[in-house]
């Protein structure tokens, strides 16, 4: 049979590897492990982007593309081109007629001199009242015909793009064509809202008027929309001008629209938009500062721009409630930033999709959350930094040199030795024979020192119990974020290399209680007062006494001396500075510890003079350490102390 191998076009490629997103939520570990909550730590990671091999742009750099787009459209003109251009047509027939005139001494040239007086000072009634004289210059007829031809243009393109440039010459025909196309346009508008419209229909009306929308609509409504920001473009232009231009060149448009006989037509269809597009901003004044004159469908074009711009801004900013990035319209980024854009906003909502379907977030009620697979890839991220920070002589695992056959593999061998009970490295023992030309046609001989063992380790287990201070003066000194990525680090260390320990991670402020670790990315400190040393104690000796065959670690992350206690009623009791009852009932428990064979290292987060007094006091009663570490490197001295006493034992 003959097989053909080729590109699989029936859906996603059911063999391709998964998006790896493991960069993105590196990314984002960062700023969670600098105290960021998940969502926060999302939003911040597609504003930035991801820089390096995937290199893709965030939403700021659009956002910042969005508004350099913004400011360059606002100072690309004015708007009152096309009165500007009417005044001065008007005014340039007018000369030429009184030109004509004035060598001809007839009682004739003195009336029409005077009607010429008389015009109205508005530009509308000039040619309102215009329309009826007879040019006695043929230069002046062709001035005032051209000035007709502009604003006919002009009015039509301000509604429809593209038909200035159809309409340039003046053809009966053509505007007969136009006539037809919005008489047909409003019947399919009025049959739509009856629930009779088909595709058929939308079809059938663009086969006979499609060059009159380059945009290409595929159906009604990308019609309906494109039709709709452009009326309300041509609204928010009059809104935008001063009330004396805004009622000229509303009169100039009435009046062209009368004249081509199209008045009832473009009322029906501007009803019919504003009723199906409320939400536009129809009546919203712009601020355009430029010099340069603009046209009426110039103007229109450059505020629909501005109206796109304005809401992908918005959209960008993502800085309101329940914001996500499908609220984003591609279109719209089309047009603004280009293809580019959208390819770039499409990897953006793959990272957010992705990082959901393959397991690292989770939104529940509304609410996004990190998933016990993210946390522990972020506890990995903060081991590393640790690790990172440490010196290379203090790297080290906790080997024990008497390892036996009941110990754990390392994945290295070593050779035999006389007494040795590891198991014997199989492969490498013939590799060794083969080497030492003990290979033959019946097999491998093997001599006593082609043998190799394979390396063990003998582990004991401990009861490990971090106490973290979650107490508001942790976030008000700074040092909360370096908690929490100790915390993970731990965590992920005890987690990856100590999978026979016992870890217990407790958090404590007015109350003390046991954190689970996939909620200790997230984790916040608490808005309360009181630092409850002597519930986290508590609950710290029932962990150790569950477990009486293992050896007892216990470390005490703070920055504050106890100033809460556990009452006989389960009820915090809060007193600052602290009552001597809290002090006793803290270092009653810390006596506790020490009857368990439990050293107490304590982590000292401020210099506070009561806070020395009372660690140097918990380090005389239980002999532990005390260390006073940079917040900076709180991670590296809870490891290092951990592993080292894990060596010890």
């Amino acid at each position: 049979m003959a097989y053909r191998y080729g590109e699989y076009h029936d859906g996603p490629d059911p063999l391709a590897p998964p998006y790896d997103v493991r960069a993105a939520l590196d990314e984002m570990g960062d700023a969670i492990l600098s105290g960021s909550t998940p969502v926060h730590a999302l939003r911040d990671l597609l504003k930035r982007g991801l820089p390096g091999a995937q290199d893709r742009r965030g939403l700021d750099d659009m956002l910042r593309e969005v508004r350099r787009r913004r400011r360059d459209l606002r100072e690309s003109g004015r708007l009152d081109g096309t009165l500007e251009r009417a005044r001065a047509l008007l005014d340039k027939a007018i000369g030429q007629e009184r030109a004509e005139l004035f060598p001809d001494p007839s009682d004739d040239a003195r009336l029409r001199e005077s009607e010429l007086d008389t015009l109205p000072d508005d530009t509308a009634g000039a040619i309102q009242q215009l329309s009826s004289y007879e040019w006695r210059s043929a230069a002046a007829r062709q001035t005032f015909e051209e000035l007709r031809d502009l604003l006919r243009r002009e009015v039509l393109d301000s509604q429809f793009r593209g038909l200035r440039d159809a309409l340039s010459n003046p053809d009966p025909a053509a505007m007969e064509r136009v006539r037809q196309m919005m008489s047909d346009l409003n019947d399919m508008l009025d049959k739509d809202s009856r629930g009779e419209h088909t595709q058929a229909d939308f079809d059938a009306f663009m086969n006979e008027y499609g060059d009159m929308f380059p945009e290409q609509p595929r159906n009604l409504e990308e019609l309906i929309d494109m039709l709709a920001r452009r009326a309300a473009a041509t609204q928010r232009m009059l809104a935008s001008m001063s009330p004396s231009q805004r009622e000229e060149l509303a009169g100039l448009i009435n009046q062209t629209l009368d004249q081509a006989g199209l008045s009832d037509q473009m009322r029906r269809l501007g009803e019919a938009l504003h009723s199906r597009r409320p939400d536009l901003a129809w009546d919203t004044p712009e601020r355009m500062t430029g010099e340069e004159p603009l046209g009426m469908g110039d103007a229109v074009t450059a505020l629909e721009e501005l109206a796109d711009l304005t809401q992908l801004e918005t959209a960008l900013r993502q800085d309101y409630p329940g914001a996500r990035l499908d609220d984003i319209d591609e279109a719209a980024v089309r047009r603004a930033l280009g293809r580019s854009a959208v390819d770039d906003l499409e990897a953006l909502k793959r990272i957010e999709r992705e990082l959901e379907e393959q397991g690292y977030l989770l939104r529940r009620r509304g609410k996004l959350e990190l998933t016990p697979k993210a946390v522990r890839r972020l506890g990995e991220t903060a081991l590393r930094r640790v690790f990172a920070s440490l010196d290379a002589g203090r790297r080290g695992d906790h080997d024990q040199h008497d390892a036996g056959s009941a110990g754990e593999l390392t994945g290295s061998s070593r050779p035999w030795r006389f007494g040795d009970e590891q198991p014997i490295d199989v492969v490498r023992t013939l590799v060794n024979g083969v080497r030492n030309g003990g290979a033959s046609a019946n097999g491998v001989k093997l001599s006593v020192d082609d043998f190799e063992v394979a390396e063990t380790e003998r582990r004991s287990a401990a009861a490990v119990c971090l106490l973290v201070d979650l107490s508001y003066s942790m976030a008000l000194r700074g040092t909360w974020a370096a908690a929490k990525q100790t915390a993970l680090a731990l965590q992920a260390l005890v987690a990856s290399k100590f999978p026979q320990d016992a870890v217990q991670i407790i958090g404590f402020s007015n109350y003390a209680r046991v954190l689970q670790p996939d909620e200790l990315a997230g984790l916040d400190w608490d808005m309360v007062q009181g630092t409850n040393l002597h519930h986290a104690l508590l609950i710290a000796g029932r962990h150790l006494d569950r477990h009486p065959d293992f050896e007892p670690v216990v470390l005490v992350v703070t920055d504050g001396e106890p100033t809460a206690h556990l009452m006989r009623n389960g009820r915090s009791a809060f007193e600052w500075p602290p009552s001597p009852e809290t002090l006793e009932l803290t270092l009653a428990e810390v006596d506790k510890m020490t009857r368990r064979r439990a050293t107490i290292n304590i982590f000292m987060l401020a210099a506070d003079e009561r806070l020395k007094e009372f660690v140097d006091e918990v380090a005389r009663r239980n002999g532990g350490r005390v260390f006073s570490p940079d917040a900076e490197r709180l991670g590296e001295y809870v490891v290092s102390d951990f592993l080292r006493v894990r060596r010890a034992r």
